[in-house]
């Protein structure tokens, strides 16, 4: 469950977001980007805010996740977009979410069950209230077999999409999401004046040659 509080975020979402996209070879120029809206995914620990943004850009559509934590990620460093002051939740440190090992594994697992979105409340005089997001998000389609769904590792980034593998499975992230019909195992998102899914990851078992390829490589 996402928790939504009023609080003043300095420097705000939008700021990070305006300053990092434009520096990437999939992102556009500053003033050409528009909120569309985001999706949350739940930390099964309950610690680590997972958001995915889309973005309207120039007649383009971009995919933005992004992870706050309450501490620096060993090893993330690459991955840092900013530090940013909260006033309910103290400092957080905010990461592209495609550099932070637990957002893919929660995304590989929603792409595959459908199950993991966050649900948005917040409290109003006193009372809980749901905080719907524009952005719907779905996934799912996995048998009730146990499998890995950590240990991804990147294997090419480009202007469009990421690869990553781990033992079993690649999963493919769209940048640049366009409409496309879900794959058996995939999530696609809509939201108000797109009723056309568009294909914002997939999950594909590897192939032999590349499972052998990754179990050499450990």
């Amino acid at each position: 469950m996402g928790i939504f509080h009023r609080a003043v975020i300095v420097p705000t979402k939008e700021e990070v977001l305006a300053r990092w996209v434009p520096t990437q070879p999939w992102g556009v120029a500053a003033g050409l980007l528009e909120v569309i809206g985001s999706y949350r995914l739940d930390d099964p620990d309950g610690r680590v805010g997972m958001e995915a943004f889309l973005l309207a850009a120039g007649g383009a559509v971009l995919h933005v996740p992004l992870t706050y934590r309450d501490e620096p990620l060993k090893g993330a460093e690459a991955a840092l977009l900013a530090e940013m002051q909260h006033s309910v939740l103290g400092l957080r440190w905010v990461y592209d979410g495609l550099g932070d090992p637990l957002f893919l594994t929660v995304l590989a697992a929603v792409a595959m069950t459908g199950q993991g979105e966050a649900l948005g409340m917040a409290v109003y005089d006193g009372r809980w209230h749901i905080a719907p997001t524009s952005v719907r998000i779905h996934g799912g389609g996995w048998t009730l077999e146990r499998v890995p769904v950590d240990g991804f590792e990147l294997v090419t980034t480009g202007t469009t999409e990421a690869v990553f593998r781990n033992d079993r499975f690649e999963l493919t992230v769209h940048r640049r999401p366009v409409p496309a019909h879900r794959p058996e195992l995939g999530l696609s998102a809509t939201w108000s004046g797109q009723l056309d899914p568009v294909l914002l990851a997939r999950v594909a078992e590897a192939t032999g040659d590349r499972r052998d390829r990754m179990s050499t490589s450990t």
